[in-house]
């Protein structure tokens, strides 16, 4: 019998990105208990698999922010951890600015918001 993660990959085939995501979602928001992927804190990942390079575009909830310089630190430890991972880039944007409709449904059930 054949076994796949949650993306369909079968074991030890994972993309970067695959394993990206996944340790995204590990990371949570100190102020909402819902992990920074689902929460729409992501707005882009640019990952060249060869080169093993990976560009996080994220924001915060508010500039205000009490984590505004450690989350980005974090999200680059975090993935810089991933296997297959040579360089790694965050860029912190505000611009569109973050809003409850950027979260997974998953956050939202989570929260109680459907």
């Amino acid at each position: 019998m054949d076994t796949f993660d949650a993306a369909g990959n079968e074991p030890g085939t994972e993309t970067i990105e695959t394993r990206v995501i996944a340790e995204l979602r590990n990371i949570y928001d100190p102020e909402i208990p819902v992990n920074i992927y689902d929460l729409g804190l992501i707005y882009g990942l640019d990952i060249d698999e060869a080169k093993g390079t990976v560009r996080v575009r994220m924001t915060l909830t508010a500039p205000a922010c009490p984590v505004a310089e450690s989350l980005p630190e974090t999200v680059d430890y975090v993935v810089r951890q991933v296997e297959g991972v040579s360089d790694v880039g965050v860029e912190l944007v505000w611009e569109p600015p973050w809003s409850q409709a950027m979260m997974s449904e998953a956050a939202r059930l989570q929260l109680g918001m459907l």
